[in-house]
C-alpha cells in the first residue's frame, strides 16, 4: 500500500497523488507491482526497497546514483504473548532520500515510529527531509528506551513472583525477556554504528546547521544510553537466572540431605524389628514386656541419633 503525505506548516496532510517534496510511505500489504512502480518513478535501485522488507537486515547506509538509503532497526512489541517467545523483536525501517526531492519510507510491518507522525502526535514540516530523518531517528531511540523500561518492569515483577514460587512459568517469562534484550542489544549496536558513520561523513549534509547538528548529537547520546541500559538489564537478568538456578540446586541438595537423614533414622527401628522378628530363639519368647521393650529401644536409639545429627547441624 502506497500513501502520500504533504505538509502545511507542521500539519501533515494525506494526498491522493505525489507532489514535489512529499513523503511517500509504503506499508503492508505491499505488492511487487507497487515496488516496481516506485522504483521506476523515482529511479531507485530495486534493492533499496526490497532490503527494507527483509527482517534479518541490519542497520546500514547506502548511496547509489545520488539516492540515499538509511536502514535502521525499530523495536516492535508482539501482539501475542507466548511463553518462551520474545516480547519484543526488531524490524528494519528503510528511509530513502530520492534524487527528485521525495522522501520514501518502507517497512514490512505496522511501524510504531511512522504512526506517530501519521497520527499527528509528532508535528513537523516533512518538506525539510533532513529534519524529518533526524526526528524519525530521535523517536526510534525514545521507543527503545520506553521498551527497555517496560521490559525491566516486567523482569522486576517476575522476580518478586519467583521469591514465592518455583514454577517453570516464571522462568519461561524471564527467557522471553532475555530474548528481547538480545534483539535490542544487537539492533542498538548496529543503529549506533550507523549514526556515528552518518555524523562522521555528514551524509545528511547538516554540517554548519547548528540546530540539526545539536539534535543529531543528542540522538547519538540517547542511543548510547539505550545501548548501555540494554547491556545493563541483560547482565542483571543473566545474574538473576544464574542466582535462581543456584538457589534451586541448593534447595534440592538440602532436601536430599534431609531425606537421607530421615531414611537413616527410620532404618534403625526397622533393623531392630527385623532382627527380633526372626523365628529364632532369643530368650524373649515368653516375656510379656518384650514387644514394648523393643519398641522403646528403637525409639530411644532413633532419638539419640536425631540429637547427635541436630547438634552437628546435619538435620
Amino acid at each position: 500500500m502506497i500513501r502520500y503525505y504533504t505538509s502545511d506548516g507542521n500539519k501533515l496532510t494525506p494526498v491522493d497523488s505525489p507532489a514535489p517534496g512529499c513523503w511517500i510511505n509504503i506499508c503492508p500489504p505491499i505488492s511487487r507491482g507497487e515496488l516496481e512502480l516506485i522504483t521506476k518513478e523515482h529511479d531507485l535501485p530495486p534493492d533499496f526497497l526490497t532490503d527494507a522488507l527483509d527482517s534479518e537486515e541490519r542497520a546500514r547506509y547506502e548511496k547509489e546514483d545520488g539516492a540515499k538509503l538509511i536502514l535502521i532497526s525499530v523495536a516492535i512489541e508482539k501482539s501475542t504473548e507466548r511463553e518462551g517467545e520474545p516480547d519484543f523483536v526488531t524490524a528494519p525501517l528503510g528511509i530513502i532520500l530520492a534524487n527528485d526531492d521525495y522522501v520514501i519510507t518502507i517497512a514490512n510491518n505496522d511501524n510504531p515510529i511512522l504512526n506517530l507522525f501519521i497520527s499527528g502526535k509528532v508535528r513537523i514540516d516533512i518538506r525539510d527531509h533532513k529534519l524529518f530523518v533526524l526526528k524519525i531517528m530521535e523517536h526510534n531511540v525514545y521507543r527503545f528506551l520506553a521498551s527497555l523500561r517496560k521490559l525491566n518492569a516486567r523482569r522486576t515483577r517476575i522476580e518478586k513472583e519467583l521469591y514465592h514460587s518455583s514454577r517453570n512459568r516464571e522462568l519461561r517469562l524471564l527467557l522471553s525477556i532475555e530474548k528481547s534484550l538480545v534483539y535490542f542489544v544487537d539492533a542498538l549496536n548496529a543503529n549506533e554504528l550507523l549514526k556515528r558513520k552518518l555524523k562522521r561523513t555528514d551524509q545528511l549534509e547538516i554540517r554548519g546547521q547548528e540546530e540539526k547538528e545539536d539534535l543529531f548529537e543528542d540522538i547519538i547520546i540517547d542511543a548510547s544510553q539505550a545501548l548501555a541500559m540494554a547491556n545493563l538489564y541483560t547482565d542483571i537478568l543473566n545474574g538473576t537466572m544464574e542466582t535462581y538456578s543456584s538457589i534451586i540446586s541448593n534447595n534440592l541438595n538440602l532436601i536430599i540431605h534431609r531425606l537421607t537423614i530421615i531414611t537413616f533414622l527410620l532404618m534403625v527401628p526397622t533393623l531392630i524389628a527385623s532382627f527380633y522378628g526372626m523365628n529364632v530363639p532369643n530368650g524373649l519368647e515368653h516375656n510379656p514386656y518384650a514387644f514394648a521393650g523393643i519398641i522403646l529401644l528403637s525409639i530411644l536409639i532413633s532419638v539419640i541419633l536425631a540429637i547427635i545429627f541436630r547438634r552437628n547441624k546435619m538435620l
